[in-house]
């Protein structure tokens, strides 16, 4: 890809980014709180406890809905790291490929049984 939109695609993806920031840090406290909702539900054993956990899981899973914009920011973030990658003349792939031989690690346990 052309150099010239690397760098146009790479401001309107900053651009983007930087307007969906405080977004982005809405929806990183909401998953937060899911988090601590369903970590706490887990462990706690009364049932009053599970029942106030269980709500305030639901009040952050209404709070991330309500942060849905900020996926927009997350994929100019990707974008970014993409426009980065290519720059550089890396390898751009999303899915780690693994070339590895699949009866490497048959081998090393044959080789740890016949010893």
């Amino acid at each position: 890809m052309n150099k010239f939109w690397l760098i146009t695609l790479g401001i309107i993806a900053g651009i983007v980014a930087l307007s969906n920031i405080g977004s982005i840090f809405g929806l990183a406290v909401s998953l937060l709180i899911i988090y601590a909702g369903v970590h706490y539900y887990l462990r706690s054993l009364s049932t009053l406890a599970k029942v106030w956990w269980a709500s305030v899981a639901v009040v952050g899973g209404i709070s991330a809905i309500s942060n849905v914009p900020a996926l927009i920011g997350v994929a100019a973030l990707v974008a970014l790291w993409i426009i980065y990658r290519k720059w550089n003349g890396q390898n751009v792939s999303v899915v780690a490929v693994k070339e590895s031989d699949p009866f490497t690690n048959f081998e090393q346990q044959w080789n740890k049984l016949s010893k």
